[in-house]
């Protein structure tokens, strides 16, 4: 199998899964009725609940692309209003009732039950070193609940893959500033949504790019060269050989059950998350 392909394949089916745990009105208001104020304070805390009673600076670490102040006002004061096991709890909660408005009759189907068994055996699979999410979701028990353990293994595969592009991010010397004006550049989402919905200013956007035109990704206009063309194309491959391992070692023919259950699931889903998104995805792609 070409691992790297099947990687990408399988992210762009499961991703809408996991998302709905931020788009979805259900996720947002039960982490809310927890205590939690606000939709970032409710991001923050929920996707770094797996890792216990973290500070700011751990969440901007391993989130890496947020502008400090976004974080700040969320961590730690989070955790003066819900511990991390009551958010846990609640996120499953909410996510539990979205899947199930959107999925309807098929939230109990066989075909949840089987693809939630294969996306499990996958996320078991991955190798978590130096992946502090994806080993934090991953060391989660798993739900009773098949169409939560879907959900579950979703998100664990899900980090899996953003902790191996953060590592491809890295080793390109790109900041999280930066990260995100090469995705701009790329065409995969507006400065617009990107920028707004990390909280970096004009100046720290500015400082990212004058940044890139030193190093000769960027030309004037904001534009990729040839360079920071190749340099992004190799940050997006990197990624994907990084987050092979889980699928190569479920097997092509499991990849392709899974590929195929998964896909009418995305597709009943893929109503609650917007476009464009910060995810930089389309939820039928």
């Amino acid at each position: 199998m070409d691992g790297p392909r099947t990687a990408r394949r399988m992210w762009r089916l499961l991703e809408p899964v996991h998302a709905v745990t931020y788009f979805a009105p259900e996720s947002v208001e039960a982490l809310k009725a927890v205590g939690l104020k606000g939709f970032w304070m409710a991001y923050f805390a929920g996707r770094s609940a797996p890792m216990g009673r973290v500070g700011a600076a751990t969440v901007s670490a391993s989130f890496y692309n947020f502008a400090p102040f976004l974080v700040d006002r969320a961590i730690p004061d989070a955790w003066g209003f819900a511990e991390p096991a009551e958010v846990l709890g609640a996120r499953l909660a909410g996510v539990d009732l979205a899947l199930r408005r959107l999925l309807g009759p098929l939230a109990d189907g066989p075909e949840v039950a089987e693809a939630a068994e294969l996306a499990w055996e996958a996320s078991r699979s991955a190798v978590c070193d130096g992946r502090v999410l994806a080993a934090a979701n991953q060391a989660l028990p798993r739900p009773d609940d098949p169409l939560l353990a879907l959900w579950q293994a979703a998100t664990t595969l899900r980090e899996h893959r953003g902790d191996g592009h953060l590592t491809s991010l890295v080793n390109a010397g790109l900041d999280g500033r930066q990260a995100h004006v090469t995705l701009v550049a790329s065409g995969a989402i507006p400065r617009t949504t990107l920028q707004a919905a990390r909280g970096w200013t004009d100046g720290e956007w500015a400082e990212a790019e004058e940044a890139l035109i030193e190093r000769g990704w960027l030309d004037g206009d904001g534009a990729f060269t040839p360079t920071g063309s190749e340099a992004r194309a190799t940050v997006e491959a990197d990624t994907d050989r990084l987050a092979a391992g889980p699928w190569e070692a479920l097997g092509e023919a499991a990849c392709d059950r899974l590929a195929a259950l998964a896909r009418p699931l995305t597709l009943a889903i893929s109503g609650a998350i917007p476009f464009p998104n910060p995810i930089g995805l389309a939820p039928t792609e």
